[in-house]
């Protein structure tokens, strides 16, 4: 990428362990702060983007896993060039709700594809950007299908895959924060909200 002046923070994690509220209680923060922030999310952060993730999870029929992945990256390609990109350069603070990390994670390792080429394939797509901060909430899968089965909504496609696939994903995240421990910042997301905020905010507060 080209030089920037902001900070891009991305939040990871399996479905159910709370990003959506992270990433809120982190918005209002920086924003009574005086920061700019940006809250996107992939897939779904462009118009094209919400396009692709009607595809991705709401798709009725199968998709086939290399499909998925490339779909996925088509996202990222024209998200990162629209969107992200134009909002480092601006100096805001980027918030966004799932990244490359969750591509290897739910197409890698959830899919069984190559994890290696899944991350390849979505480097080239975002020019190797990576973010300058990775906020993983870590919960286990019995735990996060509890809470979103008392969300009491439709599931999507990722979803309402089965236990074996959601714990090979949460696996894989945490696979990935051993890998990268200087990007990523690891929370047990079944402690209170509360708690989990703090240490975030301890976190960010260094780059920002």
């Amino acid at each position: 990428m080209t030089a920037r002046s902001g900070v891009w923070i991305t939040l990871e994690g399996g479905d159910g362990s709370g990003k959506t509220t992270q990433a809120e209680l982190l918005e209002k923060w920086l924003t009574d702060a005086g920061h700019t922030v940006l809250r996107t999310r992939e897939p779904g952060g462009s118009e094209v983007g919400h396009l692709i993730r009607d595809i991705v999870l709401h798709h009725r029929g199968d998709i086939a896993p290399r499909a998925e992945a490339l779909l996925y990256a088509a996202d990222r390609a024209h998200h990162v060039a629209t969107v992200v990109r134009p909002a480092l350069e601006r100096g805001e603070i980027v918030l966004q709700d799932r990244y490359l990390d969750s591509s290897v994670a739910y197409q890698g390792a959830g899919r069984v594809l190559d994890a290696t080429e899944v991350r390849e394939l979505s480097l080239w797509a975002a020019e190797g950007a990576l973010p300058d901060l990775t906020l993983l909430l870590d919960l286990d899968a019995a735990t996060a299908r509890t809470r979103l089965d008392s969300a009491d909504k439709p599931f999507d496609r990722l979803e309402s895959e089965k236990a074996e696939f959601h714990t090979r994903v949460r696996e894989s995240f945490l696979a990935l924060a051993a890998a990268e421990p200087e990007r990523f910042l690891v929370l047990d997301a079944a402690q209170a909200p509360e708690v989990i905020a703090a240490g975030i905010r301890a976190r960010v507060a260094a780059l920002v």
